[in-house]
């Protein structure tokens, strides 16, 4: 039973890859780009999910953990000329430093309280911008079109002997760190520190008697969960070719929960689903409303209707399919 449930993860693992690569074989340059933008929510979201999702700690402030991503690729690119691919894992890095930071102060918070001091970093992180001008370029903003220091830019990159323009490099850079990024969270919630973050969780008080440092595995989850932030900011950043305050709005803090919830709280097997909700639902909304402020509408409404019917998201969908698919087979197999 052991072998399988490790098998069936890792060929469905297998299968999606196979499809990510030959996808924009098939599609336009333009969808190309809005897949790329489904892959660089995917890593926010895992990170959230670590987070969230199996150490119970809500969080409103990923936006700004994705807005330090963002801006550490900007800055590194326009004012020191280190390349696009190589500010990726630094971003991770910043934005994880600060997430460990945070999540020190963090530990006396909990439920509603830490909800809203992760959101006020959100609120305040345009204002904290525009104070440091001469460092993130204030209201104006970084631009990064043209640079040599964005791939692909300009010429097109040849990789593996096919020349990729823009938007097909985006899509493959985005969705190889996603899935990337998959892996790495699916090793590390499978294992001890797995076990440990769904028992802080589940009950503090059964995990610290248990054993369970929670200042180490709550600040660990802060940390992880901002270095995907961070990660996802920095593709952010070359996708969009230009970072201002207005690129990491409130909102997006509150999307990427709503992408999570979608996905499946404590669970990696729906998120790809939550990415697709973020990318997708405020254009499909906008075709469906035809009228300004009605995607909001639209929105909302979808998004309750969905909790309606999924309460455990996509993920507890899965589950009983694949619980049903048993039951089916035991009894064809009687």
């Amino acid at each position: 039973m052991s072998l399988r449930r490790t098998l069936v993860p890792v060929l469905s693992f297998l299968a999606l890859t196979a499809v990510v690569a030959v996808v924009p074989l098939f599609v336009s340059e333009f969808r190309a780009q809005e897949l790329a933008y489904v892959a660089i929510y995917l890593v926010a979201i895992i990170g959230l999910n670590i987070l969230t999702g199996y150490t119970g700690q809500i969080s409103l402030g990923h936006g700004a953990f994705m807005a330090l991503g963002g801006y550490t690729t900007a800055i590194l690119m326009a004012d020191h000329g280190v390349k696009d691919i190589w500010t990726i894992p630094l971003a991770g890095l910043v934005a994880g430093t600060a997430g460990f930071l945070f999540g020190i102060p963090a530990l006396r918070l909990s439920g509603l309280y830490l909800a809203l001091a992760t959101f006020a970093i959100a609120v305040s992180m345009p204002a904290v911008i525009k104070r440091f001008e001469g460092f993130t370029g204030g209201g104006t903003g970084i631009n990064l079109f043209g640079i040599p220091e964005l791939t692909a830019s300009l010429t097109p990159v040849s990789i593996l002997g096919r020349e990729l323009a823009f938007n097909d490099w985006l899509y493959y850079l985005s969705w190889s760190i996603a899935l990337v990024g998959y892996v790495v969270a699916w090793l590390l919630l499978r294992g001890r520190a797995g076990l440990a973050l769904r028992a802080v969780r589940d009950s503090e008080t059964a995990a610290q008697s248990s054993g369970v440092s929670l200042a180490r595995y709550k600040t660990l989850a802060f940390g992880v969960s901002a270095a995907y932030a961070g990660v996802a900011g920095s593709l952010f950043a070359i996708a969009t070719t230009y970072v201002n305050p207005d690129t990491f709005p409130v909102a997006l803090s509150i999307l990427l929960l709503v992408g999570v919830v979608v996905g499946g709280l404590g669970s990696l097997v729906g998120l790809i689903a939550g990415a697709v909700f973020i990318q997708f639902l405020p254009t499909w909304s906008q075709e469906v409303s035809k009228s300004p402020g009605a995607p909001s509408v639209v929105s909302g409404a979808l998004l309750i209707a969905l909790m309606f019917v999924l309460p455990m998201g996509v993920a507890g969908l899965v589950e009983r399919l694949r619980l049903l698919t048993r039951r089916i087979y035991h009894r064809s197999g009687a």
